[in-house]
């Protein structure tokens, strides 16, 4: 990812972020104001989306700034790769989501699978964990660990749900039109190749 402009935006909201939450004197907070404020300016003025939208999504937490976690289930049947179709771009994604909080990555592999694939799953081990803007070419703005998870199928039949349109099952050499925000075809191919192996070393930045 070779956006500069995104790592500065990036920096100066954890800047403001960090003393928003540490600062004491009036003064001092009105300055961190301004630079969120900036920060905010800068990702608008770049990617077009709403002032509205980047405060909600990148300059409304409190307290000491830390990546989001995002867990992708890799699931596997007849040696085609769960995937399911988004609403929100028509793209095909590993079923996945936020992590919630006081939620294990085991948990939220198999709550994920459930709500969008209509899979139950029994997870069973790491795959990676990535950041995001060393993975992607799509401008994040906020830091995302995403955590791959391999999940053994136990059961499978797709509910109408807010967030997926259809679930399915694919070859590599056939995969659909992915949807790029949420996983590239580099970390499919990754789940191909560990579900070969009964070990696998977890791939990690």
């Amino acid at each position: 990812m070779n956006h500069k402009w995104l790592e500065w935006a990036i920096n100066l909201q954890s800047i403001a972020q960090a003393g928003l939450t540490y600062g004491e004197s009036q003064y001092d907070i009105d300055r961190y104001i301004q630079i969120r404020n900036i920060s905010v300016e800068i990702m608008h003025e770049y990617t077009g989306v709403s002032h509205e939208k980047i405060r909600d999504l990148f300059a409304s937490e409190t307290g000491y700034q830390t990546p989001k976690v995002d867990i992708r289930a890799s699931v596997f049947k007849d040696n085609k790769i769960l995937m399911v179709r988004e609403k929100t771009d028509g793209g095909w994604s590993l079923p996945g989501g936020w992590a919630d909080v006081n939620t294990t990555v085991r948990e939220s592999a198999a709550r994920e699978c459930l709500e969008e694939a209509g899979a139950y799953v029994k997870p069973r081990r790491i795959i990676a964990i990535h950041l995001a803007d060393r993975n992607y070419s799509f401008p994040y703005p906020y830091s995302i660990y995403k955590i791959f998870v391999e999940c053994e199928l136990i059961d499978n039949c797709f509910a109408e749900n807010t967030e997926t349109i259809e679930a399915g099952f694919f070859g590599l050499d056939s995969l659909p039109i992915l949807s790029s925000e949420r996983n590239t075809r580099e970390q499919i191919e990754m789940c191909f190749e560990a579900k070969k192996h009964l070990t696998f070393e977890t791939v990690f930045d």
